[in-house]
């Protein structure tokens, strides 16, 4: 179906490698934006390299044009492409742009529109921000992995790299108000993306323990903090995810098992009491749930009308009818990559009536549009000939 793109007009240069800047210069890309995915000469980005190859790169540079520039040696020709730039994205270290020359301030003088987005582990200033952030270290220095596992036992990271997805949400999120910004003023501006702050921004309901009662959140499990029943339980051939700790549903509950006293109990009649009684309302959940089948479980609660589901894989979750590959929400897509074949990649998440994403193509092979963005800069073949014999590009 034909529709507008969102951001069409609008050019990005993609300096990011492996996974936040080029995700989200990939969001960018989807809703219209022309990316440009600037590597480095006969390298590439380092995500060429990950399991699962191909389908790793794939997924975080789909979309987009692909051209490869020593920074160094070709210094010109980035500048033009500065000059013509809406966008600029990159995640080296705090000050390696600058020592190339082409920190914010410089690039702002060429063009005072644009928008440049730097995402690093731990922020362009500040003592830790010359530190090397990888999105482990970030879930445990931001307090992710203090609060993940099971009572007793050793804490735990997140499995999915939730702080380098949400850094590349949150900086095409800046862009995106960067550029409404600009459309009223003129003006570009920097954005400064710190991983470490996407992992405590991630953290807003669990800190809030300790910023207003200055109690620490533990590790709970699969449980609730913020009231109970709450969290995985188990039937007799699996587990339910329950999320229904208010005292309504706690009612309804009551009610349905036949035990509408425990709605007026001392320990389990408001959330703050059953939050205080935790191990005892999970074991009454349990024991309700030990001798019926998932679906039963689910069945039950949603004849209550309270949020109960179950525990999905991934191949679950792909073939599932409402959010699967042929579902619904359609999370999950395709590209066709030169040599490779077809490669199935997650979709968007943002779903738009008028200028809904898209994955318009294949993630660029290194260097392939070398000549077609050189030569709209103004480069006459036998120049770009001879800049890729001098190993500029």
């Amino acid at each position: 179906m034909q529709q507008e793109s969102a951001l069409e007009g609008i050019k990005v240069l993609d300096l990011g490698r492996v996974i936040a800047a080029p995700y989200a210069a990939a969001f960018l890309a989807d809703m219209g934006a022309e990316v440009i995915k600037v590597e480095v000469p006969g390298i590439g980005d380092d995500a060429r390299q990950y399991l699962p190859l191909n389908g790793y790169f794939a997924n975080f540079n789909r979309s987009k044009k692909g051209i490869t520039l020593d920074l160094k040696k070709g210094k010109e020709i980035f500048l033009k492409l500065v000059k013509e730039a809406d966008v600029l994205i990159e995640n080296f270290r705090p000050g390696v742009m600058a020592k190339l020359g082409f920190g914010y301030d410089e690039l702002k003088k060429i063009n005072p529109g644009l928008i440049y987005c730097a995402v690093s582990g731990f922020g362009q200033t500040g003592p830790m921000s010359q530190t090397a952030g990888y999105d482990p270290l970030i879930q445990a220095m931001s307090g992710i992995v203090s609060i993940t596992g099971h009572p007793g036992e050793e804490p735990v990271r997140c499995g999915a790299p939730l702080c380098d997805i949400l850094s590349a949400v949150n900086a095409a999120y800046g862009v995106v108000c960067a550029l409404q910004y600009r459309s009223r003023t003129g003006k570009g501006q920097m954005i400064d993306i710190a991983i470490v702050d996407q992992g405590i921004f991630v953290q807003a309901s669990t800190n809030q323990f300790y910023l207003s009662e200055r109690k620490i959140p533990q590790r709970l499990g699969n449980g609730y903090a913020a009231g109970a029943p709450g969290g995985l339980y188990h039937a007799k051939d699996g587990y339910y995810m329950f999320a229904g700790s208010g005292d309504a549903a706690w009612k309804k509950i009551s009610v349905a098992w036949g035990k509408p006293e425990l709605a007026e109990a001392p320990d389990y009649k408001d959330r703050t009491a059953r939050t205080t009684n935790r191990i005892a309302v999970d074991k009454m959940m349990n024991d309700w749930s030990a001798d019926k089948t998932v679906e039963e479980c689910i069945a039950f609660f949603k004849g209550l009308k309270l949020a109960c589901g179950p525990v999905l894989d991934a191949e679950q979750v792909y073939n599932d009818e409402h959010f699967g590959k042929n579902g619904v929400r359609q999370m999950f897509t395709s590209v066709n990559v030169d040599g490779v074949g077809e490669i199935e990649i997650t979709n968007q998440a943002v779903k738009m009536s008028e200028t809904n994403p898209v994955v318009r193509c294949a993630p660029p092979k290194l260097g392939q549009h070398n000549f077609e963005v050189l030569a709209e800069l103004g480069y006459s073949e036998a120049e770009i000939t001879a800049f890729k014999e001098d190993g500029i590009i």
